[in-house]
């Protein structure tokens, strides 16, 4: 049995879940979020959690179990309390301002990058003086923040060698010596 498929999801307080078929729709004060599920797996609401059965022990269906599991918790995590990221750009000039739901980007290119985001994402760009900008996202749609974040990122990857590039807050870079350090 998968140990994050049993775990019932507690719907919290102003969340409400509701199931029509395949279709599971989460409702919450910070928006609306609807996922469809697989036809094999069952989910239920009972006494105030949800609950996802698998119907066998078959690889795809442990597999989809714990992933629909996952994937309603994050939902009713997310119209509840939303979700945040904060990417960190590193490099001399390094710069980004934003204006409604663009944000214009200077990654060291000869123009500056305008990356236009979704309506669900707030954005908010500081720079506090001596520090590398940041980049705020906020929404509450996990799914969407993680592959807007991802594309920023890929905008300007950080490298290796002196760690330049757009990262996530916290993220490690694994660093490698230059060719001074062969010899």
């Amino acid at each position: 049995m998968s140990r994050v498929g049993k775990a019932p999801v507690t719907i919290t307080k102003g969340v409400e879940v509701s199931i029509n078929g395949t279709l599971v729709k989460v409702k919450g004060p910070k928006g609306e979020l609807h996922q469809e599920i697989h036809p094999d797996i069952k989910v239920s609401i009972v006494e105030g959690e949800v609950l996802v059965e698998r119907p066998s022990d078959h690889k795809d269906h442990r597999s989809l179990h714990g992933l629909y599991r996952a994937l309603i918790a994050n939902m009713v995590k997310g119209v509840s309390v939303g979700f945040k990221t904060e990417l960190e750009l590193v490099g001399v000039g390094y710069r980004a301002k934003a204006q409604g739901q663009q944000l214009e980007l200077a990654l060291g290119y000869s123009h500056p990058v305008v990356f236009e985001l979704p309506k669900e994402i707030t954005l908010a760009a500081r720079q506090d003086k001596g520090e590398n900008p940041i980049v705020t996202l906020e929404t509450f749609d996990k799914q969407l923040l993680g592959a807007v974040a991802a594309k920023i990122r890929s905008l300007r990857k950080p490298e290796p060698y002196k760690g330049k590039g757009v990262r996530f807050v916290g993220e490690q870079i694994r660093r490698k010596a230059g060719k001074a350090a062969a010899k």
